[in-house]
């Protein structure tokens, strides 16, 4: 590409558009956004309940398997992250959770600050233009809308917070509010029953300023240096192989692009680069290390009233709910996955809640080929409870297995590879079925499908879990900050270590992995690098 930019952003997901707005701000900045993806402007991704369809699609997804994993009975686990503008924001379940304040503090413990909840909170409010109003938690204002999902969350919601009550899980208002403890409803980043994505809230408003470019279908393949400088990006577009120059960098692909890019650029762990015949610019053993996933699974439930199966599955509830949400941007179609949820502590000594809940007025158990069957549920009236771990202790890695750009990293998922996590999730799925049994959801169930009430004994409940459970899209940590390179990858103000000019913006640089979904906290590091490089 012709000309010189101030800086270069390589993903425009949910960090990386966050970013983009921050820095366009600014009309002196020229940016340059490159997007291996293409458009989101497609039906599936605007329809918040659509993202089932673009679960396998490889025209928005980059469709990642892990290596097979003993913590999953060797399953072999699929991991969908977005390849379009958007990134995962864009085909994800669209859930607002920013994490425990603790887990902010950690980060600032960890010797990162600026990190602390006292310090992000403010940038968090600043982002948000949130339904429920402004309080000291809540922002107004900002360019991302978050819906309080009041109106039309599902009838079942109402028995199932009854449930959690009833086991001893109070009601909470708001899971970013003063506590993130309890049961309550999602807040999601929907607006006018349309996926409020990370491009649709940042990007396209940023590119009405004129000063930001951004080249889709366009794959970056390295880093380009002067020495020990970050001067550009070499990439991939139309068959073509292109550079861009610019002042600064910014790497935001993702937990597991952003670490293959980084290793295909040189910096990374000198003997295994050295191995697949690539120069060692940085060695750097934490590269692609320490990564951190939410590991979760449904117990699924036949009902004895109706469900969003009874409306989804046949062709004319399909009709009418097509049409409700073309003609109003209402109805089912205008909402998540996961009507309720919460967060609880399976021990009470836990300084902090470690598990998290989804509420779920459907049930998906019988398969459909090339999609994950949302808008086609089960013949029959189903439901499902959902949990997840908030702070897993076992760690994968992500590693090049080819110097090919274009080849897939190697993922080492490493699920429950602690006895800690299988110990904290045994407790946990009997919680479910606590909350299952507790009136009055217990008087609106039929039957426990899933696992079924033949798996008792605690080790048919770890084999059934590691045989049913899988990630929930929140990779993290792999290109981790910190203030020293022996145990980190980018330093406090995201500045790649032993380089000038690269910075990293996304969530591989979560030093830890927060309580909660990962969409929020991603954002915020995007957010928050707009204002370093600005500064």
């Amino acid at each position: 590409m012709n000309g010189e930019f101030d800086v270069i952003v390589v993903g425009a997901g949910s960090a990386g558009c966050a970013l983009v707005w921050r820095l366009s701000e600014d009309p002196r900045l020229r940016i340059l956004v490159i997007e291996a993806g293409g458009s989101d402007r497609r039906l599936f991704v605007q329809m918040p309940l659509g993202y089932g369809k673009l679960f396998y699609n490889p025209a928005v997804n980059w469709m990642y398997r892990t290596e097979p994993d003993p913590g999953l009975a060797g399953a072999a686990d699929h991991w969908p992250r977005g390849k379009l503008l958007g990134g995962s924001s864009a085909i994800n379940a669209m859930v607002w959770i920013r994490g425990h304040a603790g887990d902010y503090d950690d980060w600032k413990a960890a010797g990162n600050p600026g990190w602390g909840w006292a310090d992000v909170l403010p940038d968090f409010r600043a982002m948000e233009d949130n339904e429920a109003g402004a309080d000291d938690w809540r922002g107004q204002g900002g360019p991302l809308f978050v819906s309080s999902n009041r109106g039309l969350v599902h009838p079942l919601v109402e028995p199932y917070l009854a449930a959690c009550e009833a086991v001893g899980i109070p009601r909470n208002p708001d899971f970013n509010g003063a506590v993130q403890e309890g049961a309550g409803i999602y807040q999601m980043t929907i607006r006018g029953g349309r996926r409020n994505s990370a491009a649709r809230a940042f990007l396209r408003p940023a590119m009405r300023r004129g000063n930001v470019t951004v080249l889709t279908r366009a794959q970056v393949t390295r880093v380009l240096f002067d020495g020990r400088r970050a001067v550009g990006v070499e990439y991939r577009r139309g068959g073509q192989m292109l550079s861009a120059k610019a002042r600064e960098v910014v790497l935001a692909g993702g937990a597991v692009n952003t670490p293959q890019l980084l290793m295909l650029s040189g910096i990374g762990p000198g003997a295994a680069l050295q191995a697949l015949g690539l120069p060692v610019l940085v060695d750097n053993a934490n590269v692609g290390r320490h990564l951190s996933d939410h590991q979760g699974l449904n117990y699924s439930y036949r009902m004895k009233v109706p469900t969003l199966n009874d409306v989804l599955r046949p062709w004319w509830g399909k009709l009418r709910v097509g049409a409700r949400w073309l003609l109003t941007g209402g109805g089912p179609l205008s909402l998540s996955i996961n009507h309720g949820g919460g967060f609880f502590r399976t021990a009470p000594g836990l300084k902090r809640p470690n598990m998290q809940l989804y509420m779920q007025a459907f049930s998906t158990l019988i398969p459909r080929e090339g999609e994950r069957p949302v808008l086609n549920p089960d013949p029959w009236s189903g439901f499902s409870l959902g949990l997840s771990n908030c702070r897993p202790t076992s760690r994968g890695e992500i590693s090049l297995r080819s110097p090919d750009p274009f080849a897939p990293p190697r993922i080492v998922a490493n699920a429950y590879g602690t006895d800690h996590d299988v110990e904290e999730m045994l407790a946990a799925v009997k919680m479910l079925r606590r909350i299952a049994a507790a009136p009055p959801l217990a008087g609106l169930i039929d039957a426990e499908l899933r696992p079924g009430p033949e798996v008792v004994a605690d080790a048919d409940l770890i084999a059934d879990f590691r045989a049913r459970s899988g990630t929930v899209y929140h990779p993290s940590c792999t290109a981790r900050m910190g203030p020293d390179a022996a145990s980190s990858v980018v330093d406090p103000l995201l500045r790649v270590h032993g380089v000038t000019g690269l910075r990293v913006a996304d969530a591989s640089v979560f030093p830890t992995l927060p309580g909660g979904n990962t969409n929020a906290p991603a954002m915020l590091v995007g957010w928050k690098a707009g204002g370093f490089l600005r500064g």
